[in-house]
């Protein structure tokens, strides 16, 4: 896959999640993406929000990290649901880690969008 087409698919799993999670669509913040492929070195990409800008960056700067294998992040990114991503998060698929207040609000505001889209 093209640097091309990731960069297209890391805007599409934004995008969706923006939709999703509407609480979240304006926050500030870089985001650390680390796409791990077996045998290679891990590709690292740099998401600044809101917007997205994306870009192959290490991304000193990022307050959050998110570190997942390539494999399910295309099938996540392509058709995966807010509920798909926490499934992957809770199998040990997704890691997060980062400043932990930030981590910790991102936390909050997906329970309670996916606590209101339960009660519907």
């Amino acid at each position: 896959m093209s640097a091309g087409d990731t960069r297209a698919l890391i805007e599409q799993a934004v995008e969706r999640f923006g939709q999703e999670v509407p609480a979240l669509r304006q926050l500030k913040a870089v985001v650390k993406l680390e796409l791990r492929a077996r045998g290679a070195d891990a590709p690292v990409w740099r998401v600044e929000l809101p917007g997205p800008r994306i870009a192959r960056d290490p991304a000193a700067d990022a307050r959050i990290q998110i570190s997942i294998p390539r494999s399910h992040f295309n099938e996540l990114a392509r058709a995966g649901s807010l509920r798909h991503w926490l499934d992957a998060y809770r199998r040990g698929h997704v890691n997060v880690s980062g400043e932990a207040a930030v981590v910790k609000l991102v936390g909050n505001v997906i329970e309670r969008q996916l606590a209101r889209a339960g009660a519907r």
